[in-house]
């Protein structure tokens, strides 16, 4: 049996990839914590979307590209060299993806011209809470970024843009029948 329990967290700290130790409620722990909460909000809302689906590869892809946020935030800062592109450290090229995202979604949906009321489908309800996850995490990073613990803006504009690429999956989840918009955009 593989135990998962250490103890060591016991005294109130956790451990940080490639070393170090940090209080549980510290900035840093804040912010992976939350990018984790995010990742699992988007799980919910996989479950809920076609396997075979647009919705559902692009959700899988943002979930794996959270873990990429999660770990760079989990590493102490003494040791973001140690960070691999695409792998461990959040780069520009996924960010321009989720951009890529944002217009292919939203070429093909049509915004009510007032406050869109979340709740439209069970999937684009779903995703309206895992965007509002994503930016309860945003918060977090951006409070981690200002106060000079990363060494860029990267995490920060990644979940920006991923808040606004669940919206606008949100929004394309609304369409009765998305199919009917196949070959636009």
């Amino acid at each position: 049996m593989v135990k998962i329990y250490t103890r060591k967290g016991d005294d109130g700290t956790t451990g940080l990839w490639y070393g170090g130790r940090v209080a549980k409620h510290d900035g840093r722990p804040e912010a992976y914590g939350s990018v984790d909460e995010a990742a699992c909000a988007l799980g919910v809302c996989r479950a809920a979307a076609e396997p075979a689906g647009e919705l559902y590869a692009d959700i899988l892809r943002m979930q794996n590209e959270l873990f990429v946020c999660g770990a760079q935030l989990a590493t102490a800062p003494e040791a973001a060299d140690r960070l691999e592109a695409g792998v461990s450290r959040v780069t520009p090229a996924m960010v321009d993806r989720l951009e890529a995202d944002i217009d292919r979604y939203m070429d093909r949906v049509d915004l009510p011209p007032k406050f869109v009321i979340p709740g439209g489908t069970e999937l684009s309800a779903r995703l309206d809470v895992a965007r509002t996850a994503v930016r309860r995490a945003e918060r977090r990073v951006s409070a981690l970024h200002h106060a000079g613990e990363l060494e860029d803006d990267l995490v920060v504009r990644y979940l920006n843009r991923l808040s606004d690429a669940l919206f606008a999956m949100a929004r394309f989840a609304d369409v009765p029948d998305p199919e009917q918009f196949e070959g636009r955009g």
